[in-house]
């Protein structure tokens, strides 16, 4: 699969509430028969916190939260591992330019490593994106 884009949570975790959905969340998950999209390493530990808040909020149910996991699990998401080195300096570093968490920075930081798009609906990331020259994925790229 030639064709990749990095995707961050604010656009995986729409898929998992039907209160959530966009169009765009939606085009970026039909892209996923055709492209492998990315993450940085500390995306699992994210999609897994949001899932066990809304299961203590009773937003899920335990067994939907599992439902979940296992779908997005059997999607072309490939994690990015990365040195705590480069987390706590490069990555650091771009948040505090960008003005961005740092979560935000390690996957805007993987979309300018790889040359290559990032799918996001944070208004931040967004902006930060537009600032460093990487383009928003539209499920229609090459």
């Amino acid at each position: 699969m030639d064709n990749k884009f990095v995707i961050d949570n604010s656009i995986v975790m729409t898929w998992c509430f039907s209160d959530e959905t966009s169009k765009y969340a939606d085009i970026v998950l039909d892209s996923l028969e055709k492209y492998e999209a990315l993450v940085p390493a500390i995306w699992p530990l994210e999609v897994g916190n949001v899932v066990l808040s809304a299961e203590r909020r009773k937003r899920l149910t335990e067994s939907d939260g599992i439902r979940f996991l296992n779908l997005i699990n059997d999607l072309p998401i490939t994690v990015q591992q990365e040195s705590p080195d480069r987390m706590l300096k490069e990555i650091f570093a771009l948040a505090r330019e960008c003005n961005i968490s740092s979560y935000d920075a390690s996957y805007l930081d993987l979309a300018m490593r790889n040359g290559v798009p990032i799918a996001t609906q944070d208004s931040g990331l967004k902006k930060a994106a537009k600032r460093c020259d990487v383009p928003l994925f539209n499920g229609i790229q090459r």
